[in-house]
């Protein structure tokens, strides 16, 4: 095994772009794991917990880009390094003649005077900056970026609103604008549904949901995790809201939010009630409490995805009333608690989407007590490297996963190890996976956890036990994964397959209910 590492000094690279360039290097021949990230602390602090700081790395600037390959031995080193180079060089699209290169958001804005918006993907140091020149420039900013400070971020939305543009995040990933799906985004139809999100992955199945029993969706606007905190007041949802009840072609709104501040639930439950809009609100995990406010304003209120997105359908005029929407299998849920024994009573949750593990841990906590997450806080919260209690649900594309490492939903890779160990833990009842296609996401998610899965499941097996894998796809037949084919691919492989984010999360709990539990 060969260790090596160049420093290009005073080379930027956007940190959407490097997570794929990380994610096709890792997949070269003779290549144990690669890492291209900027010199920041951060990153730099994950290198050392790998064992992998060395001077040259130490000495980096957070303007310079670092390469790091680990090799087979007798592997050419310096191929390796020229190959990963390559992957850094952005091709022209073969319908332009040229690429052109625009050095500021002033000297691009000032050249394409059609621009309207301004995508934002750099280190969370220089992002607030960036995004006060778009702003300044009249673009409206989806800020991808995170580790972007509370006081940057409430300054850059009051300015927004005060100029009557969009600040979407920081820490957005999700976006559709007249039907142009931005950063992670599904292929699904244009309707007449509009959506504000302070969730990700809740807006994408959403869109999906919606898309999946007939509907459309006319916008989707992503306001960043934390815009529904007491901090930042819901400016960006509120404004959010505002502009799909202005906008002709949304007839429903529809919001989905992890759990927010109660005051500034509030005020979205008020501002969807004074819409002449039919209104749906998702606040996942939320108490009944808070439910019946909204439904005592007049606004259709879930703490489940599926039903939200059934309730929103049903505004808009579809009939849903001869549908198929994938109800609970009961004969399933009693054949797979037939193949568990006594022991096998957790759930173990791998997810690659934040909110997707919320709805499938707030299900759980429905029936059980003891249930732990790196999302939880308290005696209940787990650490990134902490081995499993009861049941446990992991989030790998929070903070603590992702540091020096591609986002799941783009290499889903990072979850083999903790998969395989939650296999090997005779007191699993289901292990559950997710599966995001959409474009920003893996060519093939399903693929490459395919051979752990099997290898898991053989060793169980030979073990005497039953593995049941629970695995959900979020996606459309549209997208560029092929939808059919990663369902197939899991279930040709013995993998339990369920229809929407809600399901998944009831099924994995009914599997593992043991007597009067």
């Amino acid at each position: 095994m060969t260790t090596t590492t160049l420093i290009k000094k005073n080379t930027y690279i956007d940190s959407v772009s490097l997570m794929s360039v990380s994610t096709k290097a890792n997949a070269l021949p003779g290549v144990q794991q690669a890492f291209t990230a900027m010199g920041t602390p951060m990153n730099k602090e994950v290198l050392e917990g790998l064992g992998l700081l060395t001077e040259d790395i130490e000495a980096a600037t957070p303007g310079d880009l670092m390469l790091i390959a680990i090799t087979d031995d007798g592997v050419d080193t310096d191929e390796v390094m020229g190959q990963i180079q390559e992957l850094l060089v952005r091709k022209p699209r073969g319908d332009e003649d040229e690429e052109i290169t625009y050095r500021t958001i002033k000297g691009a804005a000032g050249a394409r005077k059609d621009a309207n918006l301004a995508v934002i993907s750099v280190n969370g140091a220089f992002a607030a900056n960036q995004a006060h020149a778009a702003l300044d420039a009249g673009l409206s900013v989806m800020m991808f970026s995170d580790n972007v400070t509370i006081e940057d971020e409430l300054a850059l939305k009051r300015k927004a609103h005060d100029k009557g543009l969009l600040m979407m995040g920081p820490d957005c990933g999700t976006a559709i604008l007249g039907g142009v799906g931005l950063c992670f985004a599904n292929e699904v139809r244009r309707g007449r549904i509009g959506i504000v999100g302070a969730s990700g992955t809740g807006s994408q199945e959403m869109s999906v949901r919606i898309h999946a029993f007939g509907g459309g969706i006319s916008h989707l606007i992503g306001t960043g995790g934390r815009d529904l905190s007491e901090a930042i007041g819901g400016i960006m949802m509120l404004d959010g809201i505002a502009a799909l009840d202005a906008d002709p072609g949304t007839d429903v709104l529809v919001v989905v939010s992890k759990p927010p501040a109660r005051s500034v639930a509030s005020k979205v439950i008020d501002a969807l009630a004074a819409s002449a809009k039919p209104a749906v609100v998702c606040f996942l995990g939320a108490p009944q409490d808070l439910l019946d406010e909204a439904e005592g304003k007049g606004v259709k209120a879930f703490n489940r995805t599926k039903p939200a997105a059934i309730t929103a359908l049903e505004a808009s005029g579809v009939d849903t009333s001869t549908m198929n929407l994938h109800p609970l299998n009961w004969p399933l849920i009693e054949e797979v608690r037939g193949k568990l024994n006594d022991e096998q009573r957790y759930i173990r949750g791998i997810f690659a989407g934040g909110t997707l593990c919320d709805e499938a841990m707030f299900l759980a906590m429905e029936d059980f007590t003891d249930v732990y997450s790196n999302l939880r806080s308290g005696e209940f919260h787990l650490e990134a490297g902490e081995k499993s209690k009861a049941h446990t649900f992991l989030d790998f594309g929070s903070d603590e996963f992702t540091n020096g490492k591609p986002h799941p939903m783009i290499d889903p890779s990072n979850r083999i190890g903790r998969f395989l160990e939650e296999a090997a833990d005779p007191t699993t009842g289901v292990i559950v996976l997710d599966f995001v296609l959409g474009y920003g996401a893996n060519p093939d998610p399903v693929g490459v956890m395919l051979p752990a899965i099997k290898q898991a499941k053989e060793q169980a097996a030979a073990e005497g036990r039953h593995l049941e894998v629970l695995a959900f796809v979020l996606g459309t037949e549209s997208d560029p994964q092929d939808f059919d084919s990663q369902v197939n691919q899991l279930t040709d492989a013995g993998v339990t397959w369920a229809s929407s984010s809600t399901n998944t999360g009831l099924l994995a709990r009914e599997f593992v209910k043991k007597g009067n539990n």
